[in-house]
C-alpha cells in the first residue's frame, strides 16, 4: 500500500482543497494511505502587516516546498494565485484541477453593489490588484487592509469594521459561504489574480511515481489556461502580490488571454487582449506580457516596488 503525504497550509481554505485533491487520489486510487500535513506559512503568521510589506513570492508556499524539498512530504497542494511564475529548482506543478468560478465577489451587509454604496465607504482588500481596478472606478472610496482567512474575513464584515469586502468566489463557495450579498463582479470590472480558482499540485521532478499519480487529475484547459497567465507573469515579473491581473480561456481551438496593470491609486490602468491557438498557451502569454511592458506596464510595476 502506497503512502501519499500531502503538505498543505493549515487554513480552513487550504485544507478543504487538500482534502479535495486526497478525495480525487483515493477514487482514483483505492489503496493509497493519504496523510495530510498542516503548515503554517509565513503569510499566514503575520496578520498585522500588509502583505507588500513581509514579502510578495512565495509567503504562502514557501514552508511547502521546503517540506517537500526535506522529504517530509510527496505533494503540495496549492491556491494557484498563490505561486510565483517562477518554481524553485527540482520542482514542478504536474497537475492543475479543473477551475472554479474566478471572479471576485463584492459582498456587503446588505447588498448594496459597488456603485451603490455610500461615499468615502470602508471597503476591505488587501490586493493591490483589487485596490487599483476598485479606485479606477470609485476614487472617493477609503481601502483598508484585510486579513486572516476567509471566514475571519466575512466576520469582520458583519461585525461592521468595514462597509464592503472583495474575496475570491472560489475559496466562498467551496467553503459553502457565498450568500444573498454575495455579488459577483464582472470581468470588465474585476479582473482576477493569475491562477485564481485554480488548485495546483505540486511535486518532485524526479518522483516518477508521485508524478503518474498525479496526471490523471490535471485539466488540460485549465492548465493551458493558467499556463498563459503564469507566462504572462512571469514576463512581467513573477510576483503574485504584484498589481497584475490575467484570466484566459477558450473557445473552439482558441485561447484569449486578457492581461491587466494597474497603478495602486487607480489612476493609470494598461489593459490589452491576445488571442491564439491554444497549443500556443504560453507563448501567448509571453506575447501578451511584452505588449504589456510596451504600454507602460513596466514603469506601474517599478513604482509598486514589484
Amino acid at each position: 500500500m502506497q503512502k501519499v503525504r500531502i503538505a498543505s497550509r493549515a487554513s480552513e481554505l487550504a485544507l478543504w482543497q487538500s482534502k479535495h485533491v486526497a478525495a480525487r487520489l483515493a477514487e482514483l486510487n483505492p489503496r493509497l494511505r493519504i496523510e495530510i500535513l498542516p503548515i503554517t506559512t509565513h503569510g499566514d503568521r503575520v496578520l498585522d502587516r500588509p502583505l507588500r510589506e513581509i514579502g510578495g513570492k512565495g509567503l504562502f508556499i514557501k514552508e511547502l516546498e521546503v517540506a517537500l524539498n526535506e522529504n517530509r512530504a510527496d505533494i503540495a497542494v496549492h491556491s494557484m494565485k498563490d505561486v510565483p511564475a517562477e518554481l524553485p529548482e527540482g520542482l514542478h506543478i504536474p497537475a492543475i484541477l479543473t477551475r472554479e468560478d474566478p471572479r471576485d465577489v463584492f459582498l456587503t451587509k446588505n447588498g448594496l453593489t459597488l456603485d451603490e454604496i455610500p461615499l468615502m465607504s470602508r471597503v476591505g482588500t488587501s490586493s493591490l490588484r483589487r485596490r487599483g481596478q476598485l479606485l479606477s472606478r470609485r476614487d472617493d472610496l477609503r481601502l483598508c487592509d484585510l486579513r486572516g482567512n476567509v471566514p475571519r474575513r466575512v466576520e469582520k464584515l458583519e461585525a461592521g469594521m468595514f462597509d464592503a469586502i472583495i474575496l475570491a468566489a472560489a475559496g466562498l463557495r467551496r467553503l459553502g459561504l457565498l450568500r444573498e450579498n454575495c455579488l459577483f463582479l464582472d470581468l470588465e470590472i474585476m479582473l482576477p489574480a493569475i491562477g485564481q480558482g485554480a488548485i495546483g499540485v505540486e511535486c518532485r521532478q524526479d518522483d516518477q511515481s508521485i508524478g503518474e499519480l498525479l496526471e490523471p487529475l490535471n485539466d488540460a484547459a485549465t492548465s493551458l489556461c493558467v499556463g498563459a497567465e503564469r507566462a504572462m507573469n512571469l514576463v512581467l515579473g513573477g510576483d503574485c502580490h504584484a498589481p497584475v491581473a490575467g484570466y484566459a480561456y477558450i473557445e473552439g481551438n482558441d485561447l484569449t488571454l486578457v492581461g491587466l496593470v494597474s497603478e495602486i491609486d487607480g489612476t493609470k490602468n494598461v489593459r490589452s487582449t491576445v488571442t491564439g491557438p491554444s497549443q500556443n498557451a504560453e507563448d501567448i502569454g509571453e506575447q501578451l506580457g511584452e505588449t504589456l511592458l510596451e504600454s507602460g506596464a513596466g514603469e506601474i510595476l517599478m513604482q509598486s516596488g514589484r
